[in-house]
């Protein structure tokens, strides 16, 4: 006797992207029952991201470079007045270039530009708000934001699955039941994981701080991540 029960593959969209996973294909077997099922997870973000740029615009390169060095040493002074250590923060790009006037017929030098990008992450997020706040209110950095992301990705990912194998398992003994059947061992399994894209950075005015106003971020709750899985299950019938 052979009982199969198939679920269509899920497509699963992100904002304007859309993705389709392939399933295995399997071969229906005597005395078996085949099910797809999706589960879910939604996990709290453990790290928040911090990124920024210093720039420094100067007549010469030398100059350029001291206000730049000048604006990285108030950012380590904020780093370590909230208790972290500058080494936390991260160089993601260092550049040196020169500024042309175009105008006139052949260009001309006018100036030199520092520019760095910085990626500071945090899991304390008590963090967040005061430095934050305090980098806009300093006005040595631009294009400042914010964003929570899941680094601890497996836990999360098993969790997902965990929850498809539930579903897929319940529709299986439903299927058994209604045939006169029961269910018996597992035969068979393939697992697809999926997670939610990189949660959007929060854009941050670069406003001066008036008093002891809250910052942008400060008594909102972080979004969650969202991880889901497609387990497709064989069981053997008795």
């Amino acid at each position: 006797m052979k009982i199969i029960s198939r679920f269509l593959p899920v497509l699963l969209a992100l904002g304007a992207l859309a993705y389709a996973q392939d399933r295995p294909t399997v071969t229906a077997q005597a005395n078996t029952v085949y099910v797809g099922a999706d589960g879910k997870y939604e996990a709290n973000p453990d790290t928040a991201v911090i990124q920024f740029n210093v720039s420094a615009q100067e007549d010469n390169s030398r100059a350029a470079f001291d206000r730049a060095s000048k604006a990285a040493e108030q950012i380590r002074q904020i780093l370590r007045d909230n208790g972290i250590e500058p080494q936390a923060a991260q160089i993601g790009a260092f550049s040196i270039e020169p500024v042309y006037d175009y105008k006139p017929a052949k260009r001309k030098l006018v100036a030199y530009q520092v520019n760095s990008a910085v990626t500071l992450k945090l899991k304390d997020f008590t963090k967040v708000a005061p430095i934050v706040q305090q980098l806009s209110t300093a006005d040595i950095t631009g294009d400042q934001s914010l964003s929570y992301t899941l680094e601890d990705m497996d836990a999360a990912k098993n969790k997902a699955v965990e929850d498809a194998y539930r579903h897929a398992r319940a529709s299986a003994e439903t299927v058994a039941r209604a045939g006169g059947r029961a269910l018996g061992e597992l035969s068979y399994a393939s697992v697809d994981t999926f997670e939610n894209p990189r949660i959007s950075p929060m854009m941050q005015p670069m406003v001066k701080a008036m008093g002891a106003a809250p910052a942008p971020t400060e008594q909102f709750t972080p979004q969650t991540v969202t991880v889901t899985a497609h387990v497709n299950v064989m069981f053997t019938l008795k």
